[in-house]
């Protein structure tokens, strides 16, 4: 007797080394795989443009293609993915229903919209008398398995650090083989449509095509290869825009066209052997675990601070200072270089993000949750532990948080991290003659000067919207009339 599973695909768009496709054909005769374009998560986009959509359309298409490739390989013709457009839990129980399965499996997600989700596609799954299991897979180390010699959930990373480098070893770093058990692929229903179309999903194209932003498996391999090449300089050129110093697979992570087990052993590996560069990414990787762990146990920092009390913050409401960090018109070049970087490309470099961030909230005093929204609208890698823990570091409410007295100076920022202005005059040309020293601050130049560089302060570029040293003194009391008060 041929007894069925079936593999729902999300966060996980790959068919290597993948812990719930495993678990599946080492325990299944036949095995199905589907993805689907979730209608309540599309629905909520706020643009039919997302480049998020089409990275993933492509992915999945990718994926259909290799899935086809494995099982054929295998001696399984007319294999691939199936592939759905609807509410994700109705298409879900009736494919299982349809196709005869015993169980679902799937990997694990932390997020709470998405736990309750699974909660409620575990119940109707087992109505029918199917089971429904998770897997770790976006993760190194997940929920409770670092924790403090108290039992409890670490809320400061340098001793998460210590735990989690120490439970790291070759056990959690173990590849899931899938090729060697293809076989038991199972073909594609015989009256399974086409894969929809971007334009079946009620999305247009993006510039994604025009961006250096490969998508799929296939994409996620040739970056991790080209920053294998990198990856000793890691250290040092991460901090600089305009240099080719980091990895550009958060996307990649994001959406699992990348193990997250290959890309941590190879930073592994190579730190073993001496390199700081690779020590520095696995932190990095690390930083990913410890935020997931956080979202995990602290379900609330979605909507509120991670520490109560500095949900006494008195933020302001300031809709001309919002608008202008908004439209990236802040007077402070790298604030807007990034703010640009992210418009039209949908990456931000990760210095840049603790930047925008720190110049949002101790700048321009507004409330940290407004720019995370903004970064989820817009970022391809857009993450909620990852992007709601990086904001409320940068405000100072988060667990392991930026001291409320360290503010970061967008100008001395700017000079540290991107000194000829390289950067800069990519996503702001209107400063393009401006020369090195002043192209940090044109504002502090003599009207006569930015004249001859073909700037009029006001026209061709804005004044500072804030004066960072009044701006610095005011979050300071801000900050300072909170621990006072006692909150």
């Amino acid at each position: 007797m041929t007894i069925p599973a079936l593999v729902w695909l999300r966060r996980d768009l790959r068919c290597h080394d993948h812990a719930a496709l495993h678990a599946a054909l080492t325990r299944f005769d036949r095995v199905h795989c589907a993805f689907v374009f979730d209608t309540d998560i599309l629905d909520a986009l706020p643009s039919r443009q997302d480049r998020r959509v089409e990275f993933i359309h492509v992915s999945v298409l990718q994926l259909h293609q290799a899935l086809a490739d494995l099982a054929h390989a295998s001696g399984v013709p007319g294999g691939g993915l199936i592939v759905r457009h609807g509410a994700a839990l109705a298409q879900v129980v009736a494919l299982a229903r349809r196709l005869g399965v015993q169980e679902v499996l799937a990997s694990r997600d932390y997020e709470p919209a998405a736990r309750e989700r699974d909660r409620r596609v575990a119940e109707a799954l087992a109505a029918h008398g199917i089971a429904f299991s998770l897997h770790k897979d976006q993760v190194l180390l997940e929920c409770d398995e670092v924790l403090t010699g108290q039992g409890r959930p670490y809320s400061v990373f340098t001793p998460y650090k210590r735990a989690w480098l120490h439970r790291l070893d070759a056990f959690q770093l173990r590849a899931y083989p899938v090729e060697r058990h293809a076989r038991r692929l199972a073909p594609l229903p015989a009256d399974e449509p086409p894969l929809p179309s971007l334009a079946d999903l009620g999305f247009a194209p993006t510039n994604l095509g025009a961006l250096p932003l490969p998508p799929g498996a296939q994409g996620a391999q040739g970056l991790l290869d080209g920053f294998a090449r990198r990856i000793d300089d890691y250290h040092v050129a991460r901090d600089y825009p305009a240099r080719k110093g980091v990895s550009y697979l958060s996307v990649h992570l994001r959406f699992g066209t990348l193990s997250i087990r290959q890309a941590a052993a190879l930073a592994h590996q190579r730190a073993a052997q001496g390199s700081e560069g690779a020590a520095v990414w696995l932190s990095e990787l690390c930083w990913r675990d410890f935020y997931f762990m956080v979202l995990w146990h602290y379900p609330h920092v979605v909507t509120q601070s991670f520490r109560a009390q500095y949900d006494g913050v008195q933020w302001d409401d300031a809709p001309d200072l919002w608008q202008a960090w908004c439209q990236a018109r802040t007077g402070y070049p790298l604030v807007d270089a990034a703010l640009r970087q992210l418009h039209q490309t949908g990456y931000m470099h990760n210095r840049l993000r603790m930047v925008v961030a720190s110049f949002l909230t101790k700048d321009l005093g507004i409330d940290w949750r407004a720019g995370e929204r903004h970064f989820a609208e817009h970022l391809n890698d857009y993450d909620l532990a990852a992007n709601n823990g990086g904001w409320q570091w940068a405000a100072s409410t988060g667990c392991d948080a930026q001291p409320w007295f360290r503010i970061f100076n967008p100008v001395t920022q700017s000079q540290r991290f991107d000194p000829q202005g390289a950067f800069i005059r990519r996503y702001v040309p209107e400063l393009a003659r401006v020369p090195d020293r002043h192209i940090h601050f044109p504002a502090a130049m003599p009207a006569a000067a930015l004249q001859a560089c073909g700037v009029r302060l006001g026209e061709d570029y804005p004044h500072p919207v804030v004066d960072h040293a009044r701006a610095r003194e005011r979050t300071l009391m801000r900050f300072h009339f909170l621990q006072r008060d006692g909150a």
